[in-house]
């Protein structure tokens, strides 16, 4: 995909790795720069769900609340692990902050995009890609919001 877009990026190879911080340092960046991604369920009743893939730094924490306003929702939480893989199309720690899915609506913290570049797995746990932030937003255009919470002592 992003040789098809013409998009700036280079692969790293490392150790299968999912957990955000101990891939970041195997990359050799800084935690802020790792683009965490997250599926969310959001249920706007109690009848209905949404599915939000959330893309957050990796050195902040989602906002449930946030999230769940910024689709209509009552609350939010996290997606079981089976349900996140099938909409992701990969599996967890290493779903990437794009959205091939029609039911997973692509939500992006809009902090994370004040780097030149994202860094993030690339739907492998022992393949990481460095991709221009431009680039990024181009391919993925995502919706942007304030969707993250400091990480607190």
């Amino acid at each position: 995909m992003a040789d098809r877009h013409g998009a700036s990026y280079r692969l790293i190879e490392h150790p299968p790795e999912g957990r955000t911080e101990v891939a970041s340092a195997l990359r050799g960046h800084d935690l802020a720069h790792s683009a965490k991604s997250l599926v969310v369920v959001v249920r706007p009743t109690k009848r209905t769900r949404r599915y939000v893939l959330a893309v957050i730094p990796g050195d902040r924490r989602l906002d449930l609340c946030r999230i769940a306003e910024c689709v209509g929702g009552r609350r939010a939480g996290f997606a079981d692990r089976e349900t996140a893989e099938r909409l992701a199309g990969s599996v967890s720690g290493s779903i990437i902050p794009f959205s091939f899915h029609p039911d997973l609506e692509l939500i992006v913290e809009e902090d994370l995009l004040r780097g030149d570049t994202l860094y993030f797995n690339a739907a492998r746990l022992d393949l990481s890609m460095a991709l221009a932030t431009e680039d990024y937003l181009r391919m993925a255009r995502p919706r942007t919001e304030r969707i993250t919470e400091p990480v607190g002592p």
